[in-house]
Formats: structure tokens, sequence, C-alpha cells
């Protein structure tokens, strides 16, 4: 039940994982400060605007808007921090009005992460006041409250902020308008009014995981040593919008719409079904949030209804105890059910959407079993992205969100082949992880190797013991390695130092402006580096040189593919946690260590695999491998 509340009022939150929803007439800027009990902000930095958008526990918008969301999550917030205060500001130097009382009065709402309101205050009364704080979370007797503040200042956000004891109020507002106003060409317009049966909300981003307890990576997914992704298409920097995507027919009416593969922006098909499964991840993540939501929700309320008869002397023993613990037990399976149904109505239209969207994937986008592999051609120019594997939740591990990375790849990958998972675990013979860990490595590989225009990818291999050679011959057979294997010291030696001198000479020419001054035996194509059985043949020479590849290498196009066991490797300590944090961790087998960056649901990764069997990469690698060749490599 939304309470609305007025003026001064106040309410109890019963989750700490929120969104405050703004909506005003034109474009604002929203922002938040932590403050203390006494509503001092509790230091230069504690405060979220435009231009220093997050703070722990706290985000907010980057832009002025006339709809804003900002995420916050109590539990994450310092000890310190006693209120969040919600701040709402006009920007300057627009055009626009100078004064809330010339703008629709602004409409905050507090939500849930499934949408649901919990709260809301229309901030009525302002007039010559151009910066207000609309609400405040506090915290009370060991909870969370929102109050109804609408405090209003005719001296703007300036005065706001030295109210709040800021000690460079003046300064950080002149700072927060100045990013606001680099950014006033993205401002947003008031939004549209929704649609009867316009329910979902898409962005046109990139799709990915991350580290469960981190940020997103490139694929939709994140890490907390990543800052914020740049969605926009690699080969679209200007301003005209694309066209529009493509509709179904219109369906007869009470007929629920079809799903139609490419619904989504873009401006072409490749790019529309990467931004569709992008919506796709992002709706699995939210539907899945609101359940669970829900079901903590009807958790919380029975075990508050059953403690209450409990502590009921009078109750606890008779009749009417059991009676109230059956209705308590009745409602709660209501709610569950009611929300499970809910669950169910968005599985089934996301799986209807995913029946059409995979079959529509290109090569780099599809799994290995789809008949687009069968008709593959050598492609003149590189994909936005590629498939890494699958993505599912447990209250659906049939429907399966395609795990897509931008292409060229950010980071390196690290394919885990230790016993780090509960299905790891499981396999009692660690050779036969290493094995998987080995194919699964080939696999990448090969469709990295695949989806790049001929003589623009080249393979590299460090195998100093040679245990990789079963997994690798289809690689070798086919012509696709840019040379043999390297065996041994000497072997991981010279390739590093080849690789090394790349990195070292691009960078030069690329500082210095000389791009065509490379010497002619410098590939400038992307270079994949597979190390197997790391760390052995390693010396802290070579281990040094690697880990340069994995930090300098991406930008100008090397990148680093491991096969190793963590603990292989714990002899060397601490030295190697930044390596191991450079490069994207998969897993051989499925495992859940990855996190989406709206909800930070545990998500399950599943490799792309080959079929058992199939001859779909032999002969995909032997096409590639003949491109290759002929055209000099």
């Amino acid at each position: 039940m939304t309470v609305e509340l007025v003026r001064g009022q106040n309410h109890a939150l019963t989750q700490t994982r929120l969104e405050i929803r703004v909506t005003v007439g034109g474009p604002v800027v929203a922002g938040a400060s932590l403050t203390d009990a006494d509503g001092a902000v509790l230091g230069p930095d504690q405060v979220a605007h435009p231009g220093a958008p997050a703070l722990p526990g706290l985000e907010v918008s980057q832009q002025a808007a006339a709809e804003h969301r900002l995420a916050v999550d109590l539990a994450a917030l310092p000890e310190a921090a006693h209120r969040v205060s919600v701040v709402l500001a006009l920007p300057d130097g627009t055009g626009g009005p100078s004064r809330f009382g010339a703008v629709a009065a602004p409409f905050v709402a507090v939500t849930g992460l499934d949408g649901t309101e919990v709260a809301t205050y229309t901030v009525t009364g302002l007039d010559r006041e151009s910066a207000v704080v609309a609400v405040e979370l506090y915290r009370r007797q060991g909870g969370w409250k929102v109050r109804a503040v609408g405090q209003g200042y005719a001296g703007g956000l300036a005065d706001l902020l030295a109210d709040q004891r800021h000690p460079g109020a003046t300064e950080l507002s002149a700072r927060i308008h100045e990013a606001v106003a680099r950014r006033l060409t993205h401002t947003v317009a008031a939004p549209p009014p929704r649609t009867p049966g316009d329910t979902r909300e898409r962005a046109g981003a990139p799709m990915a995981a991350a580290p469960a307890g981190g940020t997103a990576d490139a694929a939709g997914v994140q890490d907390a040593s990543q800052g914020p992704i740049d969605y926009s298409h690699p080969r679209r920097r200007n301003d005209t919008p694309p066209p529009p995507p493509p509709t179904a027919p219109p369906a007869p009416p009470g007929t629920p719409a079809r799903p139609v593969a490419g619904d989504a922006a873009g401006w072409s098909m490749e790019e529309r079904l990467y931004n569709q499964v992008w919506g796709m991840f992002e709706d699995l993540a939210r539907s899945v949030a609101a359940y669970r939501s829900a079901v903590d929700f009807a958790e919380s309320r029975r075990e508050q209804e059953l403690d209450k008869v409990l502590s009921d002397p009078r109750s606890r023993m008779s009749g009417a105890g059991d009676a109230a613990r059956d209705a308590a037990r009745g409602r709660y399976a209501d709610l569950v059910g009611q929300a499970r149904q809910a669950l169910d109505r968005d599985l089934a239209q996301l799986g209807e959407e995913s029946a059409v969207v995979e079959p529509a994937l290109p090569a780099a986008y599809a799994r290995w079993d789809n008949p687009v592999w069968h008709a593959y051609e050598v492609p003149k120019e590189m994909p936005m992205a590629v498939r890494l594997g699958d993505l599912h939740v447990p209250e659906s591990a049939a429907l399966r969100i395609p795990m897509l990375v931008r292409l060229p790849l950010e980071r390196g990958l690290w394919i885990d082949s230790g016993r780090s998972s509960v299905e790891s675990a499981a396999l009692a013979d660690p050779d036969d992880l290493r094995r998987r860990a080995a194919d699964t490595a080939v696999a990448l590989a090969a469709r990295l190797f695949a989806v790049h225009p001929a003589g623009e990818f080249s393979l590299h291999v460090i195998d100093p013991a040679g245990a990789a050679a079963p997994a690798l011959e289809p690689l070798v057979a086919s012509g696709a390695l840019a040379g043999p294997p390297a065996a041994g010291a000497a072997g991981v030696t010279a390739v590093l130092a080849h690789l090394t001198r790349r990195v070292d000479l691009v960078q030069m020419a690329v500082r210095s402006g000389a791009a065509d001054s490379l010497p002619p035996d410098v590939d400038t194509g992307q270079q994949l580096l597979i190390v197997h059985d790391f760390p052995h043949g390693f010396d802290d020479r070579a281990v040094t040189q690697l880990r340069y590849l994995a930090d300098e290498g991406p930008r100008v196009g090397v990148h680093v593919m491991m096969v190793a066991a963590r603990e292989d490797a714990s002899a060397y300590g601490p030295l190697l946690d930044p390596l191991w944090r450079a490069l994207l961790r998969v897993t051989p087998v499925p495992d859940d260590h990855l996190a989406d960056p709206w909800v930070g649901h545990a998500w399950t990764y599943e490799p792309a695999l080959v079929p058992s069997g199939s001859q779909v990469l032999r002969q995909v690698l032997g096409q590639a491998g003949a491109a290759r060749r002929s055209w000099g490599g």
C-alpha cells in the first residue's frame, strides 16, 4: 500500500535497497547528501551530484532531466550517515525557469526495486525557491524512515549546501552547475505519457555480467575495479537518431503482442539484436527482483505475525493462537503464490521472445548449435560483440540470456581451472577440470578468431609442458595460430618478448602520432595470447611481462586469455592479485560468480561450448584459417 505523505510526515521503510523517483515538469538537477544526526554534511565529498554521481550505497543521475531515478542501498551507507537528503535544483544558465513556482510541483516516489511505491510526496508551496530538499531518509531506532521535507531555498543550491554546513558550499554549487552545463546537449525532456500496454523500459546498452558484488563489465555484468562503461556504438558517434525498430503486425483485439526479433533501437539488425538481448537481460533481472522482494516481504510479515502471537501468553497456548498461526501461514502462501504468478507471466513472455531472438542472432552472438554457423562466411568487419556463454537465475534455469561482451575486448579473460565452485568441486579428478578449461579456451578463441576479418586477429599460444595439445589440435590443424604453440621456458620467453615489443612500439607510435612509421614486421591487428597451465614455465621476468600485457595490452589490441587455477600460483602471494583482477573470470563449468548491474543478483554462467560430436568448430576454423593463409598471415 502506498502512503501519500504531506510535509513533515514520515513513514517506516522495510527495505534497504530502494529507488527514489523524481518527476518534474522540466529539467532539474537531482543529488543527495549524506549528513549526520544534526543535518551537517559528513564531509566535502559526501554529496552525490552530476559531477560525482556515486557514493557508497548511493547513485544519482549525471545530467539535468525531467525524470530521475536515484538508487539507494541503505545497508551500504557509511555508519556515520544518519540522513540521506534528496536535493533538487533548477539548472543555471539554461534559459529555463529560475524558480520552482514556474514549473509543475515536483513529485517524489520512494519505491522498491520492483517499482512498487512505498511512499510518495508532492512538493507543493514552492515559489521563488530554486533549490529544495524534497525528502530525507533517516535512521530511527535501528531502522530507517522517509520524511517529506519540502524545504526550499531562494538562494539556490549554494544556500542549501551552506545550510548543511558544507565547507565549500559556493564552490561545490558552481561545480555542479558546470557539470550539468557540459551535458546540456543530453538533457532529457519531460517523458511522454505512457501508452496502454507499454510496460517495458529498454536502454540501448551493451550486454554483460559482472563478478558478484562488483560492477558490470562490457557484457552487462560488472567488476568492482571498473569505472562507468561507455555504452555508445563504437562506430556511431553522431547525434542522428537511428531508424525505428521493426514492429510486428497488429494483433487482433485481446491478443497479446507477439515478440519480434530486433525489437530495439539501432542502426542495423546486429545492433538491434544486441540491444534487445540487453533489454531481455534487464527485464529478467528486474522481474526476479520483484519476485524475491515480494517473497522477502511475505516472510517478514509472516514472522511478525507469528511473533505477535507468541508474545501474547493468552493466545500462545489457546486455539485462537493456532488459528492465528494458520492465518499467518495462509497469507504468506497467498502472497508468494501471487508473486510467483506474476513472475511466471514475465518468464513466459521472455521465453517467447527468446525463442524468436535466438534463431535470428548473427554468428558472433549465436550458440555453436545455431544453424547460422553452418552458413558461416569470413566476415568483412568486426562485430559489435561476441558471445562468451549463457546466464541464468535459479528461478528460471531454462531461460538463458546470451552473455555478450563488446569488441574489441576491454579486458582479457581468465578461465579458472581451479575447484572454486560447487560444480567444479564435485569433479573428483582435477585433470578433468583442467581438460574442460582447455576446451573452453579453444572454443572461445576459435569464436573470436572466426568473427574477425581475415588478417585482423592473430592467435598465440603458450603451453610450456604441451599438456593442452589435444584441445589445441583444431587450432593447429586449421592454421589459425600465428605460430606453433610455445613450449618450455625458451618458448615462453620468445612469445612474451614478441608481444611486449609490439605493445611498446604501438604505444610509442600512438603517443607520437606516427602510427605509419611502425616497422613492417609489427602486426597491428588484434592479438590474443592463450596461456595454458600458468605459472608452469614462467620465471619472475616472464610473470612481470605477462602482467604488463594484461594491464597495457588491451589499449593497443593485445589480449591475454589465461587458463589457470589460482591456487597453482599461490607461491607468488599478493603479487599476482592485480593480474587476476585485470582479467574477466569465466569458468569451464556452471558457476554463479557473476552479478547484474541493476539489482546485483548472482547469475549462473555457462561457457559457450561446441556440442559433443559436432564438427562445426573444425569447419568454421578451416574456412577462417584458409582465409588467413590466403590473406598472407
